[in-house]
């Protein structure tokens, strides 16, 4: 039941770690400091893809359903499994992975928007006070 628990509960938090590569620039715009963990998360979210490189939340779940005597992920992945051909259709990937990356480009464009701003209209601020 432990282990059935501890599949389940990474299955959730990966979940988020995808949400969070998808839309954690714009959350950066609300908390500023979060823009280096999105930095860290999309490089290693997009490292995955464009590296092949396995995912250690991948490797927990499959090991919790295995000890949990279920059957673990396909070899595909995480999100072949969860995500594409249930979300999305599997013919539209390139297309998702494309979006992804154009949303993540204009969430950092718009945070540098909104730093420079913010700090342009500090210094203003900061000079009328003197």
């Amino acid at each position: 039941m432990l282990y059935r628990i501890l599949a389940d509960t990474t299955a959730v938090v990966h979940f988020a770690f995808v949400a969070y590569v998808v839309v954690g620039g714009f959350i950066a715009w609300r908390w500023p400091r979060t823009i280096y963990l999105h930095v860290a998360a999309f490089t290693w979210g997009f490292s995955t893809i464009l590296f092949g490189i396995d995912c250690p939340l991948t490797f927990l779940e499959n090991w919790a359903r295995h000890r949990a005597g279920d059957q673990g992920l396909p070899p595909s992945g995480f999100i072949a499994h969860y995500i594409t051909g249930v979300i999305y259709p599997e013919s539209a990937l390139g297309l998702i992975r494309l979006l992804v990356a154009v949303s993540v480009v204009i969430s950092w464009i718009g945070y540098g928007v909104l730093r420079s701003r913010g700090s342009s209209s500090t210094h203003i601020s900061s000079r009328m006070a003197h």
